[in-house]
């Protein structure tokens, strides 16, 4: 099988006992000991499952934090995603990398074949951490990185999930990185108190106005219903003190929802949504700058003729390994109807996004 593999191989070896422990607690973060081996090399590592309603799927993804060595391929932790309700596989590596043409902090991802102790696991997705070592290998100065991990993350000093006030200008964030709790908490009680005809002039001291309405602009062109309040991390730099957005967890994406179903192509609005959006668009500037990187990024790259080719080509990687893949191989009927599914979605989003530009005036 090795000599056929054109995608990695990587072998998980974990002693019968703890692979025993990791499966009689699926909601256990406390890692376990264990082997991989990638490309005949052999590591020491520490893994667990990872995710929070994906445990529950039959295929389990997992966060694996590298001990011996302390670093692999410079980083200290990845983590392989089983994407099991994306018929595709591919829609968090499409959305990650577009993302990246658009000029945003991006994920590193490959899609790598897993087995574990010997048994054949099938197709994963190797996502790079965002932590301090994904800022080295970017060479970008220190600064501070902290997941969205619920609802709570939007912005705003209501709470998103029980309509109260916050208790914490924090609520909803969970900090990976850096010592800039206070700037966040600041950066949010600003965006919400500036006056209005002090906003154009004062947020651009907190956030990256430009590489936000980027980020805004990627979010709507692949549909991520969670994007403006959940799936990313903030990232701000030692450097310039401004806050940039990095995007997380795009499998919900290019025409299809949460739970794998399809998605209409109106589902998500052109404004999109959470407290900072809304004001940047009410900034006249602000608004004509998206509605003209809207109109820009139509032509380029969010078109068939880009997105195809890319498209094709993950999906042509993968298909040999899925025929293997326990848990995915008997769909693969609806894989091969996957390409389709997605340049149909974006024909239709196009057409709704050039109907909806009128909103921007």
């Amino acid at each position: 099988m090795d000599e056929a593999i054109t995608i990695p191989h990587y072998k998980l070896f974990i002693r019968p006992v703890d692979l025993k422990e990791l499966k009689r607690d699926i909601w256990k973060n406390t890692p376990l000991p264990a082997q991989l081996s990638i490309d005949g090399k052999r590591l020491d590592i520490d893994v667990c499952y990872r995710g929070s309603h994906i445990r529950d799927f039959p295929k389990k993804s997992y966060q694996i934090s590298f001990y011996k060595p302390a670093y692999y391929r410079g980083s200290k932790l990845i983590h392989l995603n089983a994407e099991y309700k994306d018929p595709s596989m591919i829609r968090n590596k499409l959305s990650f990398d577009f993302f990246s043409e658009l000029g945003c902090l991006s994920p590193n991802s490959r899609h790598v074949c897993l087995t574990l102790n010997g048994k054949m696991e099938g197709v994963y997705l190797e996502i790079e951490s965002v932590d301090e070592f994904f800022l080295k290998r970017r060479n970008l100065p220190g600064g501070s990185i902290f997941y969205a991990i619920d609802g709570d993350a939007n912005f705003s000093l209501m709470s998103d999930l029980d309509k109260n006030t916050k208790k914490s200008l924090k609520q909803g964030y969970e900090k990976k990185c850096g010592k800039d709790d206070y700037y966040l908490e600041e950066m949010i009680f600003k965006i919400n108190t500036i006056p209005r005809n002090e906003f154009e002039r004062e947020i651009q001291k907190y956030v990256d106005v430009e590489k936000y309405l980027r980020w805004m602009a990627g979010i709507i062109f692949t549909s991520n219903y969670d994007g403006f309040v959940h799936n990313y991390s903030l990232f701000r730099s030692s450097e310039t003190g401004l806050f940039e957005m990095i995007p997380w967890d795009y499998d919900a994406t290019w025409g299809r929802d949460v739970n794998g179903k399809l998605m209409d192509a109106d589902y998500v609005p052109i404004k999109g949504f959470n407290t900072l959006t809304a004001r940047l668009l009410d900034v006249d500037h602000f608004r004509r700058r998206y509605r003209d990187l809207i109109i820009e990024l139509l032509a380029y790259p969010f078109s068939k003729e880009f997105i195809a080719p890319r498209a094709e080509k993950l999906l042509n990687e993968i298909r040999p390994f899925l025929l293997m893949d326990p848990y995915k191989n008997k769909y693969i009927d609806v894989f091969d109807w996957e390409l389709d599914v997605i340049l149909r979605y974006i024909e239709e989003r196009r057409v709704y996004l050039q109907t909806r530009l009128y909103k921007l005036l």
